[in-house]
């Protein structure tokens, strides 16, 4: 028993910040978190919570409310800190529900074979228990599993999610399904290709990409003075120029580059064939000078890396975020993914049939190298309308 929880709360938050400190946060972080924590010790006090019910996801729920905003990071980082220490007995995040033996064996699997985040490895997994407690309820067997039943479970399960979640979560289960199929021998037919959604007739959002004197002007951006540019200038080569998505960008390790032979070895793409693609110059250079000259001094093998302490390896969003702010930068519109639809333009131009954009792309279907095709601009008008631009 805590004789006096605000005391002893208070002097965890001075001790986690200056763990924080001492760990290499910087200042502005740690201000950040001290705002939060001192509201966070103010919400506790006024509600007069004991020690006890402190650390707990009611109590973070409350005060997530009582703020009417996001809050959270630093409460479930001082929770995280004082967990470690074996100063409170609940951790943060409650263990994962263990699933079946096949369930379990293609997380695993997915996980060895992927190198995926504990984020995406838990969105999975919030699938697959919902199919699992589907078939437990209605007393069907995961050997003797029909479409007709898989598609009455998506018809059930999907009734709160948006279209572009629904297709997520599908692939997710022809994952799983392939893998029972394949790997495993439960299944006696490959479900896969049966999950589908309803066909789209209408692309509304074609997409987008740079002009050529827009490429151009992203470039002349970069003044390469920090270690913020020289990082981010090496992520925009390698979207603009090998097309790569800013989840194939952040699993980059330093052995898959191959500086002599000028080859990028991908080892996990979205259509899992890893691919060796060529290093242009230019790109090969920007890869260089970042390691050189910003890369942190790390024993992580990544690629890319935070650049504040601790460094970790830098995630897809993070990735994304970095480019998407240089692009803006430049003063112009766009997300990072309007840099490898530019790269497969740039294909287009260069004669590339949809077959060999689909395996520079790396996509799954020659449908979604197809979906290019209808954006050319300058090649449709040089055949509809003779002009030469």
């Amino acid at each position: 028993m805590i004789d006096n929880p605000f005391r002893t709360l208070k002097q965890a938050i001075d001790e986690y910040l200056q763990w924080m400190l001492s760990n290499g946060y910087s200042f502005r972080t740690c201000d950040t978190y001290r705002n939060e924590l001192n509201h966070f010790f103010l919400f506790i006090f006024r509600k007069q919570i004991d020690w006890n019910d402190i650390f707990t996801l009611n109590t973070l729920k409350d005060f997530q409310k009582s703020a009417q905003a996001a809050t959270g990071p630093a409460v479930r980082g001082l929770w995280q800190y004082l967990f470690d220490q074996k100063r409170i007995h609940q951790p943060i995040d409650p263990p994962h529900r263990r699933l079946p033996h096949p369930y379990e064996d293609y997380l695993r699997y997915y996980y060895q074979t992927r190198k995926v985040s504990s984020i995406k490895l838990a969105r999975i997994r919030r699938v697959l228990c919902a199919f699992h407690d589907y078939l437990e309820r209605h007393n069907f067997k995961l050997v003797s599993i029909r479409i007709e039943q898989i598609d009455a479970f998506l018809a059930e399960f999907f009734v709160p999610f948006s279209p572009a979640t629904r297709q997520t979560y599908r692939s997710y289960l022809r994952g799983f399904l392939k893998f029972l199929y394949y790997s495993r021998k439960i299944i006696r037919k490959d479900l896969a290709p049966l999950v589908v959604g309803a066909r789209q007739f209408d692309q509304s959002k074609p997409p987008k990409f740079l002009r050529p004197h827009e490429v151009q002007r992203l470039f002349d951006s970069f003044e390469l003075s920090s270690f913020k540019d020289l990082r981010n200038y090496a992520l925009v080569h390698l979207s603009y120029s090998l097309g790569l998505r800013p989840d194939e960008i952040s699993r980059i390790t330093l052995d898959d580059i191959s500086f002599a032979q000028s080859e990028l070895t991908l080892t996990a793409r979205k259509n899992d064939r890893p691919v060796k693609l060529p290093l242009p110059e230019n790109t090969m250079k920007a890869i260089a000078a970042y390691i050189i000259g910003a890369r942190p001094k790390s024993s992580h093998r990544r690629l890319f890396l935070n650049l504040v302490a601790p460094h970790r390896s830098a995630s897809a969003t993070s990735v994304g975020q970095h480019i998407t702010e240089c692009i803006r930068k430049a003063g112009l519109p766009g997300t990072a993914y309007w840099l490898r639809h530019t790269y497969a333009q740039n294909l287009l131009e260069a004669g590339a049939s949809v077959y060999e954009i689909k395996e520079m792309m790396g996509h799954n279907t020659i449908n979604s190298a197809e979906k290019y095709l209808h954006v050319h601009t300058k090649l449709m008008r040089r055949i509809i309308f003779y002009e030469d631009l």
